[in-house]
């Protein structure tokens, strides 16, 4: 008999120093040509926390899960797992830009696709961008991933800029697409 995963509650934590391993085996998991501007990591793997990329600048989703069997049943194997992350940072480190946070990093397990989750991590993002004093939030996309840009213009990110075929990606010429939003009330 097969069994099939139901995410429930799904909670958004910021990052712990232990959460390095499951965040590195889901950004290698979540790799695509869709969003990625660099290769695709190969071993050995570079840690996911380092002096640039620091647990304090990421949000984490966990989210609760519950098997199922075929017939609907629980079967008791349940719990809480990593679902994704955003990563939530100042975009320069120039007083005059202390008022904007940038995302630099929006990732969603596979199993938890479809489920909120993004929308979670960016609203959470948002929540922490004001709570840290920023009144502005960005950030960058690729502009042939639809699905992100999607989700970014339906919480409110509008695009502010494009940077024609920036990136020369697979064969192609790719746009890099700037978004943003205030974050007044």
């Amino acid at each position: 008999m097969s069994a099939t995963t139901t995410l429930h509650s799904v909670s958004v934590r910021p990052a712990l120093p232990a959460d390095e391993e499951a965040l590195g085996e889901l950004d290698r998991a979540t790799w695509s040509t869709l969003h990625a501007v660099m290769p695709r990591p190969q071993p050995p793997y570079d840690p996911f926390f380092d002096e640039r990329h620091r647990p304090e600048d990421f949000l984490v989703a966990e989210a609760a899960t519950e098997a199922v069997t075929e017939a609907g049943a629980p079967d008791g194997s349940g719990g809480t797992r990593i679902a994704g992350y955003i990563r939530l940072v100042p975009p320069t480190p120039l007083a005059c830009n202390a008022h904007v946070r940038q995302i630099q990093g929006l990732a969603v397990a596979a199993r938890a696709r479809g489920a909120g989750v993004g929308r979670t991590l960016l609203r959470a993002a948002c929540a922490e961008a004001r709570r840290q004093g920023a009144n502005r939030i960005t950030l960058r996309v690729l502009g042939h991933n639809t699905p992100a840009r999607a989700l970014y213009a339906s919480e409110g990110f509008a695009v502010e800029g494009v940077l024609s075929g920036e990136f020369f990606l697979h064969g192609r010429y790719v746009d890099d697409v700037l978004m943003g939003r205030s974050l007044a009330p």
